[in-house]
């Protein structure tokens, strides 16, 4: 039986169009986990930054009020729902932080960056951690193993991590009062180092002290 040639054109249509298909979905049942190509920041370290003024986002927080059940009790909202924006938060010095579930050296972070997060509670400084390559359910699992108090949610259609350049997780940037990016650290970060960071930045804050 002949095959007409709209058939050969259907057939190599589907001989393209197959391993393309068979790509997104092994593409998407890979958001579960650690993408292709997904870099680890195994390693501390500083990018030189230009201060620039910081792009402005929004997430969609995990949990019903924007912060884990850990009793912190700080409740870092503005507005209605359990949005933040970051243009709400000038004024303070905020740590942006890039992260994942199953990221090894976010999760021997995590613990510092919780701990640094509560001893700077009532000074003009915000937290918020932008979830990547992840799903609901594992950050959940993660923010709860962690008690993590601070705001944080997923950059669903990764939007964020494209304006903001990053490449591997750990990434933190730390924006000034002003709105501007100065800095920018890949890698788990040392406690002290994030402390004394903190502090310069509230330093240029008239009363924000070190």
């Amino acid at each position: 039986m002949s095959v007409s040639r709209r058939g050969w054109i259907l057939l190599g249509a589907a001989a393209v169009l197959t391993p393309l298909f068979a790509l997104l979905a092994w593409a998407a049942a890979q958001q579960g986990g650690q993408p292709a190509g997904a870099g680890i920041n195994a390693q501390f370290g500083e990018i030189g930054v230009t201060p620039a003024p910081a792009v402005d986002f929004a997430l969609e927080l995990y949990g019903a009020d924007g912060i884990s059940a850990d009793g912190i009790g700080r409740d870092d909202r503005i507005g209605t729902g359990n949005r933040w924006r970051l243009s709400d938060r000038r004024g303070q010095v905020v740590l942006v932080d890039f992260w994942a579930s199953w990221c090894g050296p976010c999760r021997q972070e995590a613990g510092a960056l919780n701990r640094v997060y509560a001893d700077y509670a009532g000074r003009p400084v915000a937290f918020v951690g932008v979830n990547i390559w992840d799903t609901p359910a594992a950050a959940a699992a993660f923010l709860a193993e962690f008690g993590v108090g601070y705001p944080t949610g997923p950059d669903a259609a990764g939007g964020v991590i494209l304006n903001y350049g990053v490449r591997g997780i750990p990434e933190k940037f730390f924006i000034d009062a002003g709105g501007r990016i100065r800095h920018k650290y890949v890698g788990p970060m040392p406690e002290e180092r994030l402390r004394a960071t903190l502090d310069a930045l509230l330093s240029e804050i008239d009363g924000g002290g070190g």
